[in-house]
C-alpha cells in the first residue's frame, strides 16, 4: 500500500508510518506542501495522510499554499482516495467536507484523555472507549451533518470524525515521537503558559511513555485502512 504524508513542518517526524509501511513492504513518499511544487497526481498513492502543522487552516493570506493543499485534499475525497487528517490536518478535511474552523476557547497541549462517543466505525473499531494521546493545538472545527462524531475530549469537543468508509480525522496526534514532542517543547515553549488544559515541560515529558499505546492504536488504524486496501485489489485468476 502507498501512503502519501502532507509535511507542514520540518521536525515532524514520519518514523511511525514507515514503521508500519515496512511491515507490509509498504511505500511512503512525504511532499511538502509550502515548497510550492505541483502535488503528486492522486493516482500515485492508496493512502493521503495529511500531518499537523502550526498554522492554521484558515490563513490562506499568509500561506497561499493552504488553498493549493485543500484543492488536492477535495480532489481525493472526491475520487473516494482512503484519507487520514491529523490536527491541522484534520481541520482542513473538516472545512473541505463542509465545516468550519476556528480558534478554540481553551489550547490543548499535552497528554490529556480521549473519550469515544459511543459511535462505532470500523477504522477507529479498536480504540479502547478511553485513551490518552498527545495534544497541540489551539484551533478547533464544527462538523457538517454529513460527519460521522467519534471522539471528544474535556478541552475540545471535536477530536474524531469520519466520513463514509474511507475517510478519518484525528485532532490528536498518535504519531508523535518522543523526540518529535521534545523539539515541540522547545521550539514552541511560548506556548507552554499556565492554563487549564496547557501542561508543563516536565509533565509533558513524565507522560512520554504513553507514545508507545500511541503508536499501537495508530497502527491498528493503519491496519484497518490496509484491510479496506485488500477488500479493493482485483482478484488475478489463472487458467
Amino acid at each position: 500500500m502507498r501512503l502519501l504524508l502532507l509535511k507542514h513542518f520540518s521536525f515532524d517526524d514520519e518514523s511511525c508510518f514507515v514503521t508500519w509501511s515496512s511491515t507490509y513492504h509498504g511505500y511512503v513518499e512525504t511532499f511538502v506542501p509550502s515548497e510550492g511544487r505541483r502535488f503528486p497526481d492522486v493516482s500515485s498513492f492508496d493512502l493521503l495522510v495529511i500531518l499537523g502543522g502550526p498554522m492554521s487552516a484558515y490563513h490562506e493570506q499568509r500561506h497561499p499554499w493552504i488553498s493549493a493543499e485543500k484543492a488536492f485534499i477535495q480532489k481525493a475525497v472526491h475520487l473516494k482516495k482512503m484519507v487520514l487528517g491529523i490536527c491541522l490536518g484534520a481541520q482542513l478535511l473538516a472545512e473541505v467536507l463542509g465545516g468550519k474552523v476556528y480558534k478554540n476557547e481553551q489550547k490543548e497541549i499535552g497528554w490529556h484523555p480521549v473519550f469515544r462517543t459511543g459511535q462505532s466505525h470500523f477504522l477507529m473499531k479498536d480504540l479502547p472507549d478511553r485513551f490518552y494521546s498527545f495534544q497541540w493545538h489551539g484551533d478547533t472545527f464544527e462538523l457538517s451533518s454529513e460527519l460521522l462524531h467519534l471522539a471528544y475530549s474535556e478541552a475540545c469537543q471535536n477530536q474524531a470524525f469520519a466520513y463514509g468508509d474511507r475517510v478519518l480525522g484525528l485532532q490528536f496526534h498518535l504519531e508523535s515521537t518522543p523526540k518529535c514532542i521534545e523539539t515541540m517543547v522547545s521550539e514552541w515553549s511560548s506556548e507552554l503558559i499556565d492554563a487549564q488544559y496547557i501542561q508543563n515541560k516536565e509533565q509533558i515529558s513524565l507522560q512520554t511513555y504513553r507514545h508507545k499505546d500511541s503508536e499501537a492504536m495508530l497502527h491498528s488504524i493503519l491496519d484497518n485502512f490496509h484491510k479496506l486496501y485488500l477488500l479493493e485489489m482485483p482478484v488475478s485468476t489463472t487458467l
